[in-house]
């Protein structure tokens, strides 16, 4: 546990880049500031001294070669290595270990291996292997498919935030494994040979497949093929071409000949995870994708979005995105069948930066569960966000551009050319709607939200900003950074209105009790705003329900807990407040606000979760709010001054 909580808190830092107090990254971890202190000694000393983490006035940030120390395999003698090691010989050995000699071997006590073979039934868990001990043998029961799904998952916890680590694979499969040097050029020339096939690769998705390929090599190699089976009547038409190029390759870089069985099972990743049409197919890609389609698939896709995009006032009912969209769901149903899922290396970023869309995407995973019996999985779901959010960004684009005046007194052309340019430069940011040529215009009458100015303007003001006749890149960035300051703050303004508006001040508990769990929290909250009428048990249920489906806690600090579905008699918040933190889903939150929505309040929807959760996603504003927050008063008074900046 002491191993996984120093690779957390590295992992905060290297993802945040910013400096963190003990006590903040303590409240992260649910720990004490002493043990920060000792974990930070702990992970300098896997590599050079000051290097994996800097220390300073303002705490901690992550050093020079923090990355490096999240990739050190660390002392093998370590529990979490030594389980490794210990599964690793458990599916080498078809008759099983001697416990005895294992234990030597690791330099334990039997009762040491005894303690960590109950660690690894605690693993076992869906993965359809059983341990079986008898006398001073232990050994793994189940199918070679299992087994390989159980080395998918230690690699997965080797590696951080589910992205492709080589030097995490050959840990996981040891140093020995087939292969372990070659799957660089193995990855780089399936990439390329899919290409010319005509796909678009999805390189979120082919670091994972080439762990499964690694180990199906490796395990092929030790005579563990996966036994071939009838061709299914569904069998796409490209998956014997793409089973030929990664038979191929697997002589070729790998040394190691698949069977039929482990082919078929590679190629069908392959073309479920990591390929979409590419240019090959552009001029009909609709067609193409249609014509691929399960129709049952395609409907249940229809409906769902549809109901989306009413419940959320969302803007995502178009034909290229409902194709995709069904495609990937389609491919995600063939997943489900392999057992072998997509991981996201963006999942933790999207739900903090997009918990809107994330929410929609939630939604939609719902639906097409309840339809189409697909499980849910967060990493599924925020590949379903990113599907949104694509569609969303092309819809909300021209909503997001401010209007500008130009201020440029006539001489030649020379305000046709200022404008040209910024229209090049700034077009995505801005329109510019006037262009004022007079050397003195009535700064009174413009209007518009961002004044670009060659002259001194009569009064400054933060939408005015002074420009060269001759646009420069410095000034492009001062536009850009006056343009994002007038949005936060237009956001903030609308978030200060709402909330204050929607606060239930009975709703607002300090002291949240650890022991009472994410459903105890979301029960006694849910209380609060039931005595005020706001909603019924029924809305709890569906409260706790949706927690299930995928977890709330948007950021480190933040979980937002509430429905599917907006039955509230009046939109309101009820506010918790944990010091130190408690645990909520992966992590560890400090704030539980439990929302519920009301049918009137649908717009609300979006300010709440956009702005409400980027309000929380700095560090030094929740450790603010949560400090001083000793009653509802001061807890408002907080939130509107953070929000004020």
């Amino acid at each position: 546990m002491t191993r996984a909580r120093q690779d957390r808190l590295l992992g905060i830092l290297v993802r945040d880049g910013e400096w963190a107090t003990a006590a903040t990254l303590a409240d992260a971890l649910g720990v004490t500031p002493r043990s920060v202190r000792s974990y930070v000694m702990a992970l300098n000393a896997r590599v050079a001294p000051g290097t994996a983490v800097e220390s300073g006035p303002h705490g901690y940030r992550a050093g020079a070669e923090a990355a490096a120390a999240l990739r050190t395999a660390g002392d093998p003698g370590t529990p979490r290595d030594r389980l490794h090691t210990l599964v690793r010989a458990l599916l080498d050995s078809s008759d099983g270990i001697d416990v005895f000699e294992t234990a030597d071997e690791l330099y334990v006590s039997p009762a040491t291996l005894d303690a960590d073979l109950a660690r690894v039934r605690g693993l076992l868990g869906g993965t359809e292997l059983t341990l079986e001990r008898s006398a001073s043998r232990a050994r793994l029961l189940g199918t070679e498919g299992a087994q390989r799904r159980l080395l998918s998952r230690l690699a997965h916890d080797e590696m951080d935030a589910g992205s492709f680590d080589l030097s995490a694979l050959r840990r996981t499969l040891g140093e020995g494994s087939v292969g372990a040097q070659a799957f660089g050029p193995f990855k780089t020339e399936l990439v390329e040979r899919l290409g010319t096939m005509g796909w678009f690769v999805n390189e979120f998705g082919i670091g994972d497949v080439v762990m499964h390929i690694a180990i199906a090599a490796d395990r092929v190699s030790r005579d563990r093929p996966l036994d071939a089976v009838a061709a299914p009547v569904d069998e796409r038409p490209e998956q014997a071409e793409v089973a030929a190029v990664i038979a191929e390759l697997a002589e070729r870089h790998l040394g190691v000949r698949l069977g039929v069985g482990d082919l078929r099972h590679l190629a069908v990743l392959v073309l479920t995870r990591v390929v979409a049409p590419g240019a090959a197919q552009a001029d009909s890609a609709r067609e193409h994708t249609r014509g691929q389609l399960e129709p049952e698939v395609e409907q249940a896709v229809r409906e769902v979005v549809a109901q989306a995009a009413a419940e959320f006032l969302v803007d995502i009912v178009h034909e290229d995105f409902l194709l995709r969209l069904a495609l990937h769901v389609q491919n995600l149903r063939l997943r489900a069948r392999e057992q072998a899922w997509s991981r996201n290396p963006l999942t933790r970023s999207l739900k903090s930066t997009y918990p809107m869309i994330f929410e929609v995407a939630v939604f939609i995973a719902n639906g097409l569960h309840q339809r189409l019996d697909i499980p849910l999985l967060d990493d599924e779901i925020a590949y379903i966000a990113m599907h949104v959010g694509g569609r969303l960004e092309r819809s909300r684009r021209a909503d997001q551009l401010l209007t500008a005046t130009i201020v440029c007194p006539g001489y030649y052309e020379l305000h046709e050319l200022l404008r040209s340019s910024v229209d090049r430069s700034l077009g995505q940011a801005i329109e510019v709607v006037g262009v004022e040529t007079r050397v003195d215009p009535d700064w009174d009458s413009i209007d518009t939200d961002l004044v670009l100015t060659t002259i001194d303007p009569a009064v400054p003001g933060e939408r005015i900003v002074r420009i060269q006749p001759f646009l420069t890149d410095t000034d492009i960035e001062r536009v850009q950074a006056a343009a994002s300051r007038i949005r936060r703050s237009r956001r903030l303004a609308r978030l200060r209105g709402e909330l204050e508006r929607y606060f239930e001040p009975s709703g607002f508990v300090r002291g949240l009790d650890p022991a009472l769990g994410e459903e105890g929290v979301i029960r006694l909250l849910g209380e609060r705003l039931v005595a005020q009428g706001v909603i019924d048990d029924d809305y709890v249920e569906r409260t706790i329900q949706r927690e299930q489906l995928s977890s709330t806690a948007f950021t480190d600090a933040l979980a937002v807990p509430h429905a599917l579905g907006m039955t509230a008699s009046r939109t309101a918040i009820a506010i918790g407040i944990a010091e130190p933190s408690i645990p909520w889903g992966d992590g560890r939150v400090q704030v539980v606000a439990l929302v519920a929505f009301s049918e009137t309040d649908r717009e609300a929807f979006q300010t709440v979760f956009e702005q409400f959760v980027e309000v929380f996603s700095e560090r030094e504003s929740v450790q603010r709010i949560v400090r001083r927050a000793t009653a509802f008063p001061a807890f408002l008074d907080e939130l509107v001054a953070v929000i004020d900046g």
